[in-house]
């Protein structure tokens, strides 16, 4: 059974085709613009051929393992062979599992909940809040921000070879940072991790879109990523690997799909006999479009050609690091040093401005979208600018002086659907903003700093 796909050997251009991409915004100033969408850390826009496969399958919707219809049977196949071409995808094992989940952060609480009693968990301060928080039941161990790779593997094996020898004990840790896009030393930790008798898992959030992720070849034991920050719309994530800790944990969520056989005991119980497949931590009617979704993108990619995409975004990178290392008043934020490698996310200061003010004028005045704040990663920017952040929807707070550290940073991010000319705006809009200042008064409404409309034009 099949529904029909955007053609295959279409031809893929360079950026490729994202939705969204003739959007106009009004500027503040006056005028329309082609907005330029540069927070892909944060949701990356829809592939333009995820969103038609998405459309081809619609009119096929039916329920999931439910039903003996054609539509049903059609949307389960549909729905397992995702599954196979994710685990593809990232390169799994035989014997991994790929459960679907909501996201990144499902992901990660789900295995968070499927670890054995005793578990210690072992994660560096720098990672995004997903990975930072589940392990609230766990025995923690949070380990400094390292300055250098190796420094990482160093602390990461002194922490570990410290650790009760006996017990079951995992390692989490991000693939590249989503506030300054620096890649870490998977592999190395991988091996450190295994060398001291734990696991590792891999949040792949900020990786996956921007580079190949293979499971066997960093030898990591689990993978976490999202479909909305790998150019699929939102509601669907992925946990794929081991399945031994998922299958002798009680099921994530308790309902249908996840039990196998339900009967009634005759003391008036239940007794409930659960699935050993993924199906165990999948309860409920499944996102199968969501789920296509991802496996849409995974296709897209890689029929794309993976590694001409990141040659690519290097390129930009190249860019964006050179023009804004061309504006003394801009600093970049990053653990491991200004050359070290590190995808489409950059994060920076800029001397004398209040960041929310900063990202609102490009916003409003050239229609550029980043982000502002602290990235749901509040101890690695903590760390990174040597000071206590402010509230990140304090943008009406006056702008710091000259020479004053920037109490929260601008991120801006791009991949596989970026133009050129955004970037080229952005640096441009940087040099303006820095050599002219803003054009307009911003204020603070509903948490947003927005321009100030009733007040005059600086």
């Amino acid at each position: 059974m099949s529904v029909p796909t955007a053609a295959a050997d279409q031809t893929i251009c360079a950026p490729l085709p994202v939705l969204g991409a003739d959007v106009t915004v009004p500027l503040v100033t006056g005028g329309d613009v082609t907005y330029a969408a540069l927070d892909y850390a944060a949701s990356s826009p829809a592939l333009q051929r995820v969103w038609d496969d998405v459309a081809a399958y619609a009119p096929y919707y039916g329920s999931v393992h439910r039903g003996a219809g054609y539509l049903s049977q059609l949307s389960t196949d549909l729905f397992e062979t995702s599954r196979a071409t994710v685990a593809e995808f990232l390169g799994c094992r035989a014997e991994d599992q790929v459960v679907f989940t909501r996201s990144t952060t499902d992901s990660l609480n789900l295995l968070a909940a499927a670890l054995p009693a005793g578990c210690q968990v072992f994660v560096f301060e720098t990672e995004h809040h997903a990975s930072l928080l589940p392990w609230r039941d766990a025995r923690v161990t949070y380990l400094d921000a390292p300055r250098t790779p190796d420094q990482a593997v160093a602390t990461l094996e002194k922490a570990l070879a410290a650790r009760d020898p006996h017990g079951p004990a995992l390692v989490c840790v991000t693939g590249a940072s989503n506030v300054t896009g620096e890649l870490w030393p998977v592999r190395e930790l991988a091996a450190a991790a295994h060398a001291h008798g734990a696991r590792i898992v891999l949040d792949a959030a900020q990786l996956a879109p921007h580079h190949p992720v293979d499971i066997a070849e960093l030898d990591v034991d689990w993978v976490a990523f999202s479909g909305h920050k790998l150019y699929a719309p939102f509601g669907s994530g992925v946990l794929a690997g081991r399945a031994d800790w998922l299958v002798d944990a009680e099921p994530y969520l308790a309902g249908g799909g996840a039990s196998r056989k339900v009967a009634r005991r005759a003391d008036g119980g239940v007794d409930v006999e659960w699935h050993t497949t993924a199906a165990r931590h999948e309860a409920g009617s499944p996102n199968v479009i969501g789920v296509y979704s991802i496996a849409a993108a995974c296709k897209a990619l890689t029929e794309a050609g993976f590694d001409r995409l990141v040659d690519r975004e290097q390129q930009l990178v190249t860019r964006v690091r050179e023009g804004l290392a061309d504006v003394p008043e801009v600093k970049v934020l990053s653990l491991f040093g200004d050359d070290a490698p590190r995808v489409g996310v950059l994060s920076f200061v800029v001397e004398g401005w209040n960041s929310s003010h900063f990202a609102a004028a490009l916003s409003a005045e050239y229609g550029i979208g980043v982000r502002d704040g602290l990235f749901c990663a509040h101890p690695l920017v903590r760390t990174l600018l040597g000071s206590e952040p402010q509230d990140p929807g304090e943008c009406g707070a006056p702008d710091a002086a000259p020479g004053e550290r920037s109490l929260n940073a601008i991120r801006v991010s791009f991949g596989a659907g970026t133009p050129d000319e955004h970037i080229e705006r952005f640096l441009g809009a940087v040099r303006e903003l820095v050599g002219e200042g803003a054009r307009w008064t911003y204020r603070t409404e509903e948490g947003r700093c927005v321009p100030d409309r009733g007040a005059a034009q600086v």
